[in-house]
């Protein structure tokens, strides 16, 4: 009788540890492997390189230093339409769709960028705002 029920204890124990290590950890129910939220990354790289980048480009004078800065923030933002769709975190179309016109404008800033043209680069910019405006329509409570 002692035997039955330490087996029965053993065996609920061992159940209801596996149960818990893998329906509570929703970043592993998802598969996911890196640690960045979308809110993380929206907050600490998109809008910051979003907003140098508008910001930059409305000066009167860019300097040389400035340009390279510049294609940094375009550069970060490209790479974050990378990432945006990698770990499991792309839900539909609609952020499917917003990333690529992310990644698309994201290039067309850089490609002005490359000739200086500030004008060129910000209109690109505002390309890259509906990738915004599209996926927060559609994701954003």
């Amino acid at each position: 009788m002692k035997r039955t029920t330490l087996a029965l204890t053993i065996g609920l124990l061992c159940g209801f540890a596996t149960l818990v290590t893998t329906s509570g950890v929703s970043a592993e129910a998802k598969k996911k492997k890196r640690s960045l939220t979308v809110s993380q990354m929206m907050s600490g790289l998109v809008k910051p390189k979003y907003v140098a980048l508008k910001e930059g480009l409305s000066k009167e004078t860019i300097s040389k230093d400035d340009w390279k800065a510049l294609a940094t923030h375009a550069a970060l933002l490209n790479e974050s339409s990378y990432s945006l769709m990698q770990d499991d975190r792309c839900p539909d179309g609609d952020w499917k769709e917003a990333a690529m016109i992310l990644r698309k404008a994201s290039n067309d800033v850089l490609a002005n960028i490359a000739k200086e043209n500030a004008t060129g680069a910000l209109k690109a910019v505002e390309k890259m705002t509906l990738s915004c405006k599209n996926c927060h329509a559609a994701h954003k409570q």
